[in-house]
């Protein structure tokens, strides 16, 4: 009978018993059809990527603190409907802390160090430390003015706006999908970008679960002492999936090249060389008043001779890709939605600079822009045309 029992005791294990003696399977155990409908659902990483640099760009041309407040919205309301239940999508409230500790760096810098902006408001009169004269122009303590630490609020908001939707991006692309759908000729650099990319969120995890592993052991978990504890088994973890990433990249062959004749490499980089000496020279004409008439001719050249050389290099990538993710009519929605807030927002700079600059001399408390406020909310049109996220599915590498 204890085989039976030991049989008996496998199978309850393994599956679920319903009502009317019904076996379940696991909930844990993603079927072959969700792993097709996962991958077949699934919005390509490139677009939340190009969504999300959209409204980083959208944020570097205004300084107003209510168009940058409603950035923010719409990238957390993005994230919060759209993120993944996945270990990598956890990295977003790591990058609000740091957005945060930017302007608390901001702020303080100010208050000690001062500020360029005239002001007539005193908040508060710091001690002065006399400095030599080789110092002129650096000051230590003194006045600090209303003025200048809403100038200085205003800078650290664009700055820490752009960190915001960068975390956006982390949350949201899965990062070995973007990867597999690298160019061939970007595919060692790739590699490196998603390594260091994934680092934060694999941290973040570890931390997470060595500290609930603590509190449920009874020990601390905050503080310095907690820290140190924690500090070794994420270093070790750190190591051994650096290890485990060699070791899989070794056998799937990373860095063999395929032979190419040697004209075609000197033209391959003939073409990656002066396409980006072409898109440095047309970006610099289209951002000054001289070079309006050539700017976009060129521009438009050198990235058609980039683009030409990343599709000769890739030739020298000998790999295939396994199930590549589509570009569909939802990624083109979702990267048009950040490139139309960008495109908007440089328009209205350039239209009404006051209302994305407020001043602050006088002191004056800024105003909502209508059209550029609409324009900002264009971009949660992807929490409404890609689909919602599902329970995290273990998909095969």
């Amino acid at each position: 009978m204890q085989p039976a029992k030991a049989a008996g005791s496998r199978a309850a294990g393994a599956a679920r018993v319903g009502a009317g003696g019904t076996l379940h399977a696991p909930a844990s155990a993603p079927t072959p059809a969700a792993t097709h409908r996962h991958r077949a659902t699934a919005l390509h990483p490139g677009a939340w990527w190009l969504w999300a640099l959209a409204l980083g760009t959208a944020a570097t041309r205004t300084t107003n603190p209510l168009l940058l407040t409603l950035l923010v919205t719409v990238s957390a309301y993005v994230v919060i409907t759209r993120r993944p239940h996945a270990p990598w999508s956890r990295s977003y409230g790591a990058f609000v802390k740091l957005a945060l500790a930017v302007l608390l760096i901001r702020l303080l810098f100010t208050t000690v160090l001062g500020s360029p902006i005239p002001g007539t408001h005193t908040l508060l009169t710091l001690p002065e430390v006399p400095l030599p004269d080789w110092a002129q122009g650096i000051r230590l303590g003194g006045r600090v003015t209303a003025e200048g630490l809403t100038f200085a609020l205003y800078d650290a908001m664009k700055l820490a706006t752009l960190l915001i939707c960068v975390g956006a991006a982390n949350a949201l692309a899965n990062p070995a999908r973007l990867l597999k759908s690298l160019p061939g000729a970007l595919y060692e650099m790739g590699v490196a970008v998603v390594v260091a990319l994934t680092f934060a969120p694999n941290l973040i995890a570890d931390v997470q679960r060595l500290r609930a592993a603590r509190r449920l052991r009874g020990r601390p978990d905050r503080g310095v002492r907690g820290l140190l504890q924690v500090g070794l088994p994420v270093l070790e973890g750190a190591l051994e999936r650096s290890v485990a990433l060699a070791a899989a990249m070794d056998a799937r062959g990373y860095g063999r090249t395929a032979q190419v004749p040697p004209a075609v490499r000197r033209t391959t980089a003939a073409l990656t060389l002066g396409g980006l000496l072409g898109i440095c020279a047309g970006t610099y004409g289209l951002l000054t008043a001289a070079g309006g008439t050539y700017g976009v001719p060129v521009l438009l050249a050198g990235g058609a001779a980039a683009l030409g050389g990343l599709w000769l290099g890739g030739r020298r990538t000998v790999r295939t890709r396994y199930r590549p993710d589509r570009w569909d009519a939802r990624a083109w929605l979702v990267t048009g939605s950040g490139v139309a807030v960008a495109a908007l927002l440089f328009l209205a700079a350039a239209r009404d600079p006051a209302a994305l600059h407020p001043g602050v001399v006088p002191l004056t408390a800024p105003t909502l822009p209508l059209w550029p406020a609409a324009a900002v909310l264009l971009g949660l049109l992807p929490a409404f045309v890609t689909p919602a996220p599902e329970t995290a599915v273990k998909e095969p590498s």
